[in-house]
């Protein structure tokens, strides 16, 4: 019998803000990263996001490009405390209706599967945190003294999302049309349309937009949106821009 898996994105879906950022700002804050990256190039780009002002994909682009040059060099084993700091200490700050989901697909005997935008290290703490299957984040690529090159292997946009979800179909033998999966901005879009079961979480307006070009995907998803702990469900036809 095939399997039935729900994945979530984690950032904005499951996680209320960003890993990386978080992440970002307690390198600063520790002096690993000079503070003058953050005040000088990454916090206007990040302000805008937070206002979800401007193309998220572009904010990723733009501030993982700060984010792995200001790492370049560093030792990942050396910053281990602080990847661990960030899970510890945010990884609660979560979304009611999303971390519900998550404990009921477990209840069903459903396989739960992270795909996030966030580097690799940080996906793999919030997996072991909440007890999941299985999943898959931005690779950040070390040397042979595993330190940060530079490099990196995104998995934020649909594409990428896409790609990880067809590997993984072959690994646990899902079956889509009977799975789930959680999403929140346009990098989501395909993770969304994938399965028969697809849910948008406090949708970015990108996202909304091309939900309603695609017919298909508007008779079956579903949209939540929750704030300050109470949960609306829409309907994909309401008019929510």
């Amino acid at each position: 019998m095939k399997s039935i898996s729900a994945f979530f994105d984690v950032d904005g879906t499951l996680y209320r803000d960003s890993l990386m950022v978080e992440h970002f700002k307690r390198l600063i804050k520790y002096e690993i990263i000079d503070p003058a990256i953050w005040h000088n190039l990454a916090k206007k780009t990040f302000h805008d996001w937070d206002k979800r002002q401007g193309n998220y994909e572009d904010y990723l682009l733009e501030v993982a490009e700060i984010y792995i040059n200001s790492m370049k060099g560093q030792n990942k084993q050396h910053i281990e405390f602080i990847t661990n700091q960030v899970i510890n200490i945010k990884g609660d700050r979560v979304y009611r209706f999303t971390r519900d989901r998550i404990e009921w697909h477990k209840k069903q005997g459903h396989k739960v599967i992270f795909i996030s935008g966030s580097p690799d290290y940080l996906v793999a703490k919030m997996a072991e945190k909440y007890n999941i299957t299985d999943y898959r984040g931005t690779q950040y690529q070390v040397d042979e003294k595993n330190n940060f090159t530079g490099e990196l292997l995104q998995m934020w946009d649909s594409d990428s999302k896409q790609k990880a979800i067809l590997e993984l179909v072959d690994k646990y033998d899902i079956d889509l049309e009977k799975s789930y999966s959680y999403g929140d901005t346009n990098g989501d879009f395909s993770m969304l349309k994938m399965v028969g079961n697809p849910i948008a979480i406090n949708p970015a307006r990108e996202l909304i937009l091309r939900i309603k070009e695609n017919q298909d995907l508007m008779e079956k998803i579903k949209i939540i949106i929750e704030r300050k702990d109470v949960i609306y469900q829409l309907k994909a036809d309401v008019d929510i821009l």
